[in-house]
């Protein structure tokens, strides 16, 4: 059975990355977007990132357009955004799909895993956080409006 270490990614500089390269670490991964409501997520992410950053704990963003073209930017604008805005030092990625024919393959195997509201594979919006265990098998999943922060007893209970 595949688990989010199976997968690759292009990171925001354009190189491709392993997931593997996580490998026992608990991972929250989440699609993000530089211009939403949610937007102010990135400093709690980041947060989270710096809290657990000793425990085996990482926080994977997924930049994705998809939902009101919320997310304009090239990867280099995104990244300079996430950092000079937020302090993101937290790994981020070239832009996704996260759902319709070109879902990336990363959220086509965590929405199969952990399905939303009423069953539904589909994420409905910017800033879905998928939560896994150091196997790397997804845990849980959250909606956009779970701040971060209300998300560490579960990161607890996987580290």
């Amino acid at each position: 059975m595949p688990s989010i270490y199976d997968f690759t990614a292009t990171g925001i500089d354009g190189t491709e990355v392993s997931l593997d390269r996580f490998r026992g670490k608990a991972l929250l991964i989440v699609n993000t977007a530089s211009k939403c409501g949610f937007t102010g997520q990135y400093a709690g992410l980041e947060a989270l990132h710096r809290q657990y950053a000793d425990q085996k704990f990482e926080v994977l963003g997924f930049p994705c357009n998809q939902f009101g073209g919320q997310e304009p930017g090239k990867a280099a604008e995104i990244a300079s955004f996430c950092s000079t805005t937020y302090d993101v030092d937290f790994p981020l990625f070239d832009k996704v799909e996260v759902n319709g024919p070109n879902r990336h393959p990363i959220y086509d195997w965590l929405t199969s895993q952990k399905r939303g509201f009423l069953g539904s594979r589909d994420i409905k919006w910017n800033f879905t956080k998928f939560l896994t265990d150091r196997e790397g098998r997804v845990v849980a999943r959250f909606a956009p409006q779970v701040e971060p922060a209300a998300i560490a007893p579960e990161i607890d209970k996987v580290i």
